[in-house]
């Protein structure tokens, strides 16, 4: 009797035991269920990208695609960017991870895949960091590449930045104002791009050149005669070192003789000299007529003393005459 309760009471124990396991293994699989129910919806907003990206050959996994839309990224983007990369040959170069990343950090990431295309097409070496790296700085690499290949023109003073001042104006040895305009053709130096100075600096450089250049001319019938002399002497200074972009060629596209400066120059050179003459002798005017008026009181000095010596001979006298000197000279006289 008590060996049959005993194998009731395990029996029982077993029924309890499996009928918790079976609740266990049905709340995992409705867990697991909800959960693959729930991917399945998420994936299916995402399920067109993913077979798209299967048949170009640049296949994304689907658990990555449903990440992205988790991490507010995206799939479109990111998907489109990888089948251009991968059609373009650069699959290996970049991965799908980095551009997650360059997007997360508020980066263009098709201007830069189309940049390295573009780069690959001229051979120019540019890798994901770099381009990568000049995106976020701000700066246009897909303009920069296409720069590098095509080069671009820079007027020389532009118009559009200083209207003021439309041509740059230097002076030949021989005093005549030249006014010129240039023409610049650079291409973008992809190396120095970062940190390089702008567009800005290489106009103030080249403008700054050809003064220095038209100043250093004898005459200006020589820079007339022949302008390339002025682009020749620019070139020579390197003045894209430094600078986003490598100068190519400088051009003069125009020049005009201006005002006879060094003329203007000596006329109110002479002008000023003529009043510092009027001024020189306004002075020694003054100085005389100072001078005159010295002397006339010195006279007046000089009078009141005679008057005064004039004065004691009376005095002298009558003190003669009292001691009876007077009348001793008037005998011996």
């Amino acid at each position: 009797m008590l060996q049959l309760i005993t194998e009731n009471t395990h029996s029982l124990a077993f029924l309890e035991n499996a009928g918790f396991l079976q609740v266990l293994l049905g709340v995992v699989l409705l867990f697991f269920g909800l959960l693959s129910l729930g991917f399945l919806i998420m994936f299916a907003s995402v399920a067109s990208l993913w077979f798209r990206a299967y048949m170009s050959g640049a296949a994304i996994g689907p658990i990555q695609l449903v990440i992205m839309n988790l991490k507010k990224i995206s799939p479109q983007v990111i998907v489109d960017s990888r089948i251009m990369s991968v059609q373009a040959g650069l699959g290996e170069m970049i991965s799908t991870n980095a551009m997650e990343s360059h997007m997360l950090a508020g980066g263009r990431v098709p201007l830069v895949v189309k940049a390295m295309i573009a780069a690959k097409g001229a051979r120019i070496l540019l890798d994901w960091n770099t381009a990568a790296a000049i995106d976020l700085a701000g700066r246009n690499v897909l303009e920069a590449v296409q720069t590098s290949v095509r080069t671009k023109v820079i007027d020389c003073p532009d118009a559009g930045r200083n209207p003021s001042r439309p041509t740059l104006d230097g002076i030949a040895k021989d005093g005549i104002q030249l006014k010129a305009k240039a023409r610049v053709t650079v291409r973008t130096n992809i190396t120095q791009l970062i940190g390089g100075a702008t567009e800005e600096t290489v106009i103030a450089r080249v403008g700054e050149g050809i003064v220095s250049a038209i100043g250093s001319c004898e005459t200006h019938k020589e820079v007339l005669a022949n302008p390339m002399l002025i682009a020749k002497a620019v070139l020579a200074k390197g003045l894209d070192s430094q600078t986003a972009y490598e100068i190519v060629s400088i051009d003069i596209a125009d020049i005009d003789v201006g005002d006879n400066v060094g003329a203007r120059l000596q006329a109110d050179q002479a002008e000023a000299d003529m009043r510092i003459a009027r001024a020189l002798a306004e002075e020694r005017r003054a100085a005389a007529v100072a001078h005159e008026q010295e002397m006339r009181a010195l006279t007046q000095e000089n009078q009141a003393e005679v008057l005064l010596a004039e004065a004691e001979v009376p005095r002298a006298m009558a003190g003669a005459y009292r001691r009876g000197v007077l009348r001793a000279v008037e005998k011996a006289t």
